[in-house]
């Protein structure tokens, strides 16, 4: 029984370091999205004709 304290606590342990480690990534901007802007505004223009198109309709 007390191996599944042991377990427990180092699974718990190990958790709390991944959320750590996630959070301080999100922090520091490693998932911030850096190629979708550059790609958006190829794409603008015709996002803006197609809703002026629905207007007149």
């Amino acid at each position: 029984m007390s191996v599944i304290y042991l377990l427990i606590s180092i699974s718990i342990a190990v958790a709390v370091a991944f959320f750590f480690a996630f959070v301080k990534a999100v922090k520091s901007g490693q998932y911030d999205d850096d190629y979708t802007p550059s790609v958006r505004m190829l794409f603008d223009d015709e996002l803006q004709k197609t809703k002026s198109k629905t207007k007149i309709k």
